[in-house]
C-alpha cells in the first residue's frame, strides 16, 4: 500500500462505551479460562458490527495481536483500514506493531499501560514495556488514529484486573 486511504470514520462516544464494555466481557471470559484478562474486538466501518473478538491466550499471544493476525487473513487491507480495533488496555509494542502491519486504521483503548503497570508491578507474567502505542505508531508511515484512554470507563476496566495479578 503506497498511500493510505482516508482514515476510518470516528466512533461516537456511545459506540466506544458499548464496545469497550463488550471487550471487557471478552476479557472476563479469558480470565475464567485461566488466561490474562484482556479482550479485543474488531469493529466494522459502520461502527456497530463486531467482526471478531479475541481474549488473551498467553504472554506471547495477546488478544490484540492474535485478533489482528486472524483478521488480516480474512479481510483485505483496504477494508481493515476502515475498521477499528477496540481493546480494554493500551496495546503493547508487539500488539501495536501487529495492528500497524495488519493495516487496521483506528485503535480505541480503555485504560493506559501506566494503569496496567500500577496493577501488575514487576509481575513475571506481564513485564510491561514503557512504550506508549502512540509513540510506536509515530514511527510508522501510516496515520493510524488512536483514541484512549477513555477516562469514564478506565476504572471499570481496571477493576477486572484488580485481584488477578495478586494471585
Amino acid at each position: 500500500m503506497s498511500q493510505s486511504p482516508a482514515s476510518p470514520p470516528p466512533l461516537t462516544a456511545d459506540q466506544i462505551r458499548r464496545h469497550l464494555l463488550r471487550a471487557d466481557e471478552v476479557a472476563r471470559r479469558a480470565m475464567s479460562l485461566g488466561r490474562h484478562p484482556f479482550g479485543a474486538l474488531l469493529v466494522a466501518p459502520d461502527g456497530e458490527t463486531v467482526l471478531a473478538e479475541q481474549g488473551n491466550i498467553d504472554t506471547v499471544h495477546h488478544a490484540e495481536a492474535t485478533l489482528a493476525r486472524t483478521v488480516s487473513l480474512n479481510y483485505p487491507a483496504s477494508y481493515l483500514w476502515q475498521c477499528t480495533l477496540v481493546t480494554t488496555f493500551e496495546p503493547c509494542a508487539m500488539c501495536t506493531g501487529t495492528i500497524y502491519w495488519a493495516n487496521i486504521g483506528h485503535i480505541v483503548y480503555g485504560a493506559s499501560e501506566e494503569a496496567l503497570l500500577a496493577l501488575t508491578g514487576n509481575h513475571a507474567e506481564n513485564p510491561t514495556l514503557s512504550l506508549p502505542c502512540r509513540e510506536v505508531m509515530a514511527r510508522g508511515q501510516k496515520p493510524v488514529r488512536i483514541t484512549g484512554p477513555v477516562a469514564e470507563l478506565a476504572d471499570a476496566l481496571v477493576d477486572t484486573h484488580r485481584n488477578f495479578w495478586q494471585r
